[in-house]
């Protein structure tokens, strides 16, 4: 993968590639928790010198994808699974307060605002790959927190996202969990349209505790499956 001639183009911005690109490899288990890998070979795989490397570790490192191993080059961070739990538990709060203010909104403004994933998960023809599912999942919550109207909230819930994105990908490698996945979504819509608050969290608390527990199965020969899986 060539990102620019080496030594050629503007530092920051190149920076930014290396970053971008390294960190869709830790995503797509290209680079798998555990993985430790030189700023060399980085450097040479990504055609660039090693400044932009070393800038886009150190930026990497303080976001918590890798960590630097003294002498010895760095490391993908190992997965912490209490970590992500806890994760979990503040999406939960943070939804479930986005839900109750989406079922205080007036009834015709709650349902403009929400026609988009209405037409996605419930009118619309369901997608069957799971990483594409995913994808929308992920957009879906990031749609209801915005829809909420709190700019703060929905910045936190954004960077909340993509910490637990490594992670949330290997909810969806199941035929069952896209099939719950629609289902649970249509549930959460038709609740909030309805200004069923209580109803819309309970659904919402359960969907996301579903992918909680999942996290608890995750075993190292998950992550190995994943990193064979075609990259699409």
């Amino acid at each position: 993968m060539n990102l620019s001639p080496r030594g050629k183009g503007r530092p920051e911005a190149l920076a930014e590639k290396v970053y971008q690109a390294l960190k869709q490899d830790i995503f797509d288990f290209r680079l798998m928790p555990g993985d430790r890998f030189s700023e060399k070979e980085i450097a040479d795989r990504l055609e660039v010198s090693r400044t932009p490397v070393r800038q886009a570790l150190f930026w990497l490192e303080r976001e918590g994808y890798v960590e630097v191993w003294f002498r010895s080059g760095w490391q993908v961070k190992p997965f912490d699974f209490a970590y992500f739990e806890e994760l979990y538990d503040f999406r939960t709060v943070v939804e479930c307060e986005a839900v109750r203010r989406l079922c205080a909104l007036p009834s015709p403004l709650c349902a403009d605002t929400l026609a988009p994933l209405k037409g996605f998960w419930i009118d619309a023809p369901r997608l069957e790959n799971g990483k594409a599912v995913s994808a929308h999942d992920e957009a879906f919550h990031i749609a209801l927190v915005a829809a909420a109207g709190n700019q703060e909230m929905a910045r936190i819930h954004a960077e909340l996202t993509e910490k637990i994105r490594i992670i949330r990908r290997l909810d969806f490698t199941r035929d069952d969990r896209v099939d719950a996945t629609y289902r649970e979504h249509a549930q959460i819509l038709l609740a909030i349209f309805q200004q069923q608050t209580e109803e819309a969290q309970r659904i919402l608390t359960d969907h996301i505790a579903v992918s909680k527990a999942e996290v608890r199965k995750i075993t190292l020969h998950m992550l190995q499956q994943a990193r064979l899986q075609p990259i699409e």
